[in-house]
């Protein structure tokens, strides 16, 4: 597949999908790309297209310059301040659609993470499938120093974090740096060469199976809760017996036994 840009034009990101690898950079250097209501509905809009692309097969998030994002930009906060109620719902509501469609992203995330990367920015990796930070990485939930709470983020800092870690960096708006995200499952490894150490993660994820890899994330999505019920095991016995019979998954299992490539892999 040769290098291609995505058509549609962006003010704040830099997107492009060159052999089955999206690419959605955070663009607004200058401003340590903290992100606004126009940063927002880029990304939307951006998930929604790779989405769509068949050609797309995994999608990596990062950022230009010094910090991956300092958070919320300085005038959307000051225009917040002066909205009403329903319009600060309609404004986080698009926040929360960023995150969910993040974290529901059909194909596999890969965020890497240079420097900064507070507030809203934590949500974005906690959402990615996988994360890695370079050395210098540090990380913040600040809004409590604010007067606010970090809502719309939570579900997916909690769900990384643990609740335990959650109450004390969400209290204290502590920062942190690389090692402490590393222990706390905010990312998966620290590396300084952020290109360098995304390469055999990115070969991998291409090697596999693209439906495979769309079914584990709607598996674990319904496993959330850790409840192992009887309603649990129907539900994983149905889903492994479905992906055997289809056509994907009866390739893949040919091509082990024939030892040959998958298709996907041609």
């Amino acid at each position: 597949m040769t290098s291609q840009t995505i058509t549609q034009e962006f003010e704040y990101l830099s997107c492009a999908l060159s052999d089955g690898v999206g690419e959605m950079v955070l663009d607004r250097a200058d401003k340590h790309n903290a992100f606004d209501e126009v940063m927002i509905a880029e990304m939307i809009a951006a998930l929604d297209l790779f989405a769509a692309d068949d050609s797309c097969q995994l999608l990596v998030l990062k950022a230009n310059g010094r910090n991956f994002s300092a958070g919320a930009d300085l005038n959307w906060m000051r225009k917040q301040a002066k909205m009403d109620f329903e319009q600060n719902l309609s404004d986080a509501n698009e926040l929360a659609t960023l995150m969910h469609k993040l974290d529901k992203f059909p194909k596999p995330t890969l965020a890497l993470v240079q420097g900064a990367a507070f507030g809203g920015a934590l949500g974005l990796i906690c959402a990615s499938d996988i994360a890695i930070a370079d050395s210098r990485a540090s990380f913040c939930l600040s809004e409590v120093k604010l007067g606010l709470i970090p809502a719309v983020i939570s579900p997916y800092v909690v769900r990384a974090m643990g609740q335990r870690a959650s109450r004390r960096y969400m209290l204290t708006a502590e920062r942190f740096d690389a090692e402490t995200a590393l222990k706390l499952n905010v990312i998966h490894e620290i590396n300084d060469d952020l290109e360098g150490a995304s390469a055999p993660i990115i070969t991998a994820l291409k090697g596999n199976s693209p439906q495979g890899m769309a079914w584990v994330k709607t598996l674990l999505s319904r496993l959330e809760d850790g409840v192992i019920d009887q309603e649990t095991l129907a539900y994983t016995s149905e889903r492994i017996a479905r992906i055997r019979v289809s056509d994907e998954g009866q390739e893949g299992l040919n091509a082990f036994f024939e030892k040959r490539s998958p298709r996907w892999n041609a």
